[in-house]
């Protein structure tokens, strides 16, 4: 059979078109984020190379509170963000969820063969890492803690013995009868405390909202009965603690950003390798009210463990 140079030329556009198109699809099939479960916590990866990082959200959070951090991370780190049990539509657990927590980190480190993750966390993520590196800092490279920290603030010093009573009215201040008035604590909480803008503040309420109301009140209540501060001096990584500031928030109480700044390096005292650094124009969702800024802060710190 005798082929004409319009045949031939037909052929190779139809291979060209195959082979484009495979190459689209395998393009599309690296941007689509791979999710799986370690115990009950569930996991969605990206990006493909690079050094790893696990993106632990806090209370009542999902991946989604990391949306830009992602963004910002993605093409130069495999980038894992968890969402903790009863968090985000998840189903809720039982049991000891500060022990449960570092334990299933740990399985998310082993079986997927993480070279020493940097751990940045949210909140109650930023008080998991702190707790995580008190015990296991051999397995980790960094923490990055936005607005974590060891002790709940205002509460360092309340004795030990006393912790455990004052866990149980934060439950109960926690525990919404239905989930209309869960949804009402989210979003008044979201406007006065978790960020700047107000209509910002009503959409992360409604995401929030979606976490199971127990599993919110028990993660609550076994924060305000942790006190890590006596295992500080064991974290052997570098520590970044981020403090956000709004200067409205704080002027009745005459707190400047440097006050406030000092104040969470002093509830981390102990800490060998630590840093402290404020985001201003920012309430306690620093990464929705100045990604820019926050990223810049962990691109930062992640330089700096590069360079050891």
């Amino acid at each position: 059979m005798k082929w004409s140079n319009k045949s031939w030329g037909v052929i190779v556009a139809i291979a060209v078109a195959v082979i484009v198109a495979m190459s689209q699809k395998s393009h599309a099939a690296e941007a689509t984020p791979s999710s799986f479960d370690v115990s009950a916590l569930h996991v969605e990866r990206q990006g493909e190379q690079g050094s790893p990082i696990i993106l632990i959200p806090g209370l009542a959070s999902g991946a989604w509170v990391w949306k830009d951090t992602i963004a910002a991370l993605k093409a130069e780190h495999r980038v894992y963000a968890v969402t903790l049990p009863g968090f985000d539509g998840r189903p809720a657990v039982k049991g000891d969820l500060l022990a449960q927590a570092p334990e299933a980190l740990h399985q998310l480190i082993v079986t997927q063969k993480l070279d020493k993750p940097v751990l940045v966390g949210h909140s109650l993520g930023g008080t998991l890492s702190l707790l995580y590196a008190t015990a296991h800092s051999n397995e980790i490279g960094g923490v990055v803690a936005i607005d974590g920290l060891p002790v709940f603030p205002s509460t360092e010093g309340v004795p030990p013995a006393q912790r455990p009573a004052m866990a149980e009215r934060v439950r109960a201040q926690f525990s919404a009868p239905t989930q209309a008035a869960f949804e009402a604590q989210q979003l008044q909480y979201m406007k006065a405390i978790g960020v700047v803008d107000a209509d910002k503040a009503a959409a992360v309420a409604k995401l929030t909202s979606r976490s199971d109301r127990g599993a919110v009140a028990d993660y609550a209540a076994a924060v305000m009965a942790l006190d890590l501060r006596p295992q500080l001096a064991s974290i052997r990584v570098p520590v970044l603690e981020v403090s956000p500031y709004l200067a409205s928030d704080y002027a009745a109480m005459n707190i400047s950003e440097d006050a406030k700044r000092g104040y969470y390096r002093m509830l981390l005292d102990g800490v060998p390798q630590l840093e402290v650094v404020s985001v201003p124009q920012s309430r306690h969702f620093a990464m929705i009210d100045q990604p820019q800024a926050l990223n810049d802060a962990i691109a930062k710190f992640l330089r700096s463990l590069q360079a050891h």
